[in-house]
């Protein structure tokens, strides 16, 4: 890329999004967007293009393309200006994309306001080494940074789940076990008891319909590492050097609500269920780059 082109890597969920042209800086020869799938995302990630262009590219602020992604991946976005010296300031927009919600099995459709009462009730149970099993209420510490302790085992509970929603979780242990890395449902115990075989990794999935409506809120502390925190419909944590003790865990779910904001690095941002605005700027007498939500 020459030095006035930008890039930004933007990381999705899986679903349906929209890439919207927002803005350019240069409106009399705006600077051309190319909107492609990341290297390894080639065959998680299709466009749905316009009959009369073959390629994802937008050339002036109003166009838009459609993105669908089978399973999380990254795209990568490329402002090129039209000329010699010309601008590369650009705002991008990425929505997600929605065919809205089945109506509940009374036949009344599920209103915001009553998620509420649909979240309520979610708990996580634990195995906690030398104390045994802990029930806590979503948002709360398992162990954790004020009383850390290895966990063995955990299970999650949502009585009031959306039927349109699978939750599905695994772990994995510190030595090979029949339940290491075994995607177990909803209420079912995934680890051990007794055997002194600390979780040293996690991985949380939400599909279905509906589950864009919902997110996890996750943090989780790792023996001798600071803790980590994740929000998406799909998450994977573990140590430093995937063999640390599982020895703190939040878990929380949660309705992001209709927009949110999203603080992107340098070079790259996490979209999943909140729209994203990408920017990418160079103005001509500034050579810099910066990227703002």
């Amino acid at each position: 890329m020459g030095r006035s082109d930008q890039r930004r890597i933007v990381e999705i969920d899986r679903g349906l999004f929209l890439v919207r042209y927002a803005t350019a800086e240069d409106e009399e020869q705006p600077p051309k967007v190319t909107v492609a799938p990341d290297v390894g995302s080639d065959s998680e990630i299709e466009f749905v293009l316009h009959p009369d262009h073959d390629a994802a590219v937008l050339w002036q602020p109003g166009s838009c393309v459609v993105v669908r992604a089978t399973t999380p991946g990254r795209l990568a976005v490329d402002v090129v200006p039209l000329r010699q010296n010309g601008s590369a300031a650009a705002s991008i927009r990425i929505e997600p994309l929605t065919q809205g919600r089945r109506a509940s099995v009374t036949g009344q459709p599920r209103r915001d306001d009553d998620r509420t009462d649909v979240l309520s009730g979610v708990r996580v149970l634990g195995h906690i080494a030398s104390i045994g099993d802990v029930m806590v209420d979503a948002g709360k510490w398992l162990a954790g940074p004020a009383a850390p302790s290895r966990i063995e085992g955990i299970s999650i509970e949502w009585p009031n789940k959306p039927e349109e929603i699978d939750l599905l979780y695994s772990i994995k242990t510190a030595r090979p076990q029949t339940i290491s890395g075994r995607t177990v449902a909803l209420g079912t115990f995934a680890g051990t008891r007794g055997k002194a075989l600390p979780i040293v990794g996690i991985t949380l999935e939400m599909s279905g319909p509906t589950a864009a409506n919902f997110q996890f809120d996750i943090e989780a502390l790792f023996l001798g590492s600071p803790a980590v925190r994740r929000i998406g419909t799909r998450i994977a944590l573990s140590g430093p050097t995937s063999r640390e003790p599982l020895v703190g865990l939040r878990i929380a779910i949660e309705s992001p609500g209709a927009t949110m904001g999203l603080q992107p690095s340098p070079s790259t941002s996490r979209l999943g269920n909140t729209a994203s605005r990408v920017r990418v700027f160079r103005s001509r007498a500034r050579q810099d780059q910066s990227a703002a939500p």
